[in-house]
């Protein structure tokens, strides 16, 4: 039989644990994303090149804690186009964080190295986005808002006119992900901000540089390039015309010429003397439209160069292109 002291102890015991249980739960009601994070992490086993990917990235301890509890994968194309839906074919789809995980599409293509890196820590920055309290996304908003302002970058724009058409409401959602990523140079509270989640943010947005210099590049020449065959162009189509129009009037004043050849009086030293003169300056006529020929396939050489030049950058773009998958649009053929 137990005493009373005893019982009493038991009492207290149980009710000090019946109390603990309640503030446990509580707890874990209140942070319950958090708990399923947790029991994400502790089940996720990362692949080689999560891994790897997540290292190079040089993501800190909070910032591998939010993207391996979305438990990201590197896909195959089929697979990735599977669970990444593409809304707009001019827009490359490159990862995306859908119910709850990271799909990363998986580049072979060693011009693009880096790519995948910046995606995940792209779409790694979209899970701590949604993990923000209003009154933190509201302030991250602000700052967001502010370094958007500064950027002067047409490409930018369009991206985000890409999201306000497709993914309305999701602007600095978009802009979190962005500007952690791309943007170099941002305000000191919004760095301190990004620095809960990357070592070295630089490290990622030097090799978002790395590949975005690649595209810049071929777009700047090929876009230098149809400017300068579209002005040859031109060029050749006057030089053409007027050549023709010469050619078709030399060829009327040679016939008239040899028409009027047997009416020359031979005797009259001014009929001669006229005659020699009119086949002197069409003769001169014919050595001119000779050198203007000269110069129009000098043109054309040009502009066959130049084209060449450009079909080479076309070959390059469309081998980038299907590293893609095919979401990029390459530039037009001539």
């Amino acid at each position: 039989m137990l005493n009373k002291n005893h019982s009493r102890v038991g009492s207290i015991i149980s009710s000090v644990v019946s109390v603990s249980l309640l503030v446990l739960s509580g707890w874990v009601i209140l942070n319950h994303q958090y708990v399923f994070d947790q029991w994400n992490v502790w089940q996720y086993q990362p692949s080689a090149d999560i891994t790897a990917i997540s290292n190079q990235v040089g993501m800190s301890e909070k910032g591998r804690f939010y993207f391996y509890a979305s438990r990201p994968v590197v896909d195959s194309a089929t697979d990735f186009n599977t669970n990444c839906q593409n809304k707009d074919e001019k827009s490359a789809i490159l990862g995306c964080y859908s119910i709850g995980r990271i799909y990363i599409r998986g580049i072979a293509n060693h011009q693009l190295d880096g790519i995948e890196e910046v995606t995940a820590a792209h779409e790694m920055l979209h899970v701590i986005w949604e993990r923000m309290s209003a009154s933190d996304k509201q302030a991250v908003g602000m700052l967001l808002d502010a370094e958007y302002q500064k950027i002067n970058n047409p490409a930018l724009k369009e991206r985000i006119a890409y999201y306000d058409k497709y993914e309305p409401g999701e602007r600095l959602n978009e802009l979190h992900s962005i500007i952690g990523t791309e943007v170099a140079n941002v305000g000191s509270d919004l760095e301190a901000h990004y620095g809960q989640y990357f070592t070295h943010r630089n490290n990622i947005v030097s090799l978002h540089a790395g590949y975005q210099q690649l595209f810049d590049s071929i777009k700047t020449q090929s876009d230098a390039l149809i400017t300068e065959l579209n002005t040859l162009a031109i060029d050749l189509k006057a030089d053409i015309a007027q050549y023709n129009d010469e050619a078709a009037a030399i060829s009327d004043e040679s016939n008239t010429l040899k028409n009027n050849a047997n009416s020359v009086d031979r005797t009259s030293a001014s009929e001669v003397n006229a005659f020699n003169a009119k086949r002197a300056s069409l003769l001169a006529r014919i050595t001119q439209l000779e050198d203007f020929r000269v110069v129009i396939n000098g043109k054309y050489d040009t502009y066959n160069t130049k084209l060449a030049e450009y079909n080479k950058l076309i070959v390059r773009s469309n081998e980038l292109t299907q590293s893609l998958d095919g979401t990029l649009v390459a530039p037009p053929s001539l």
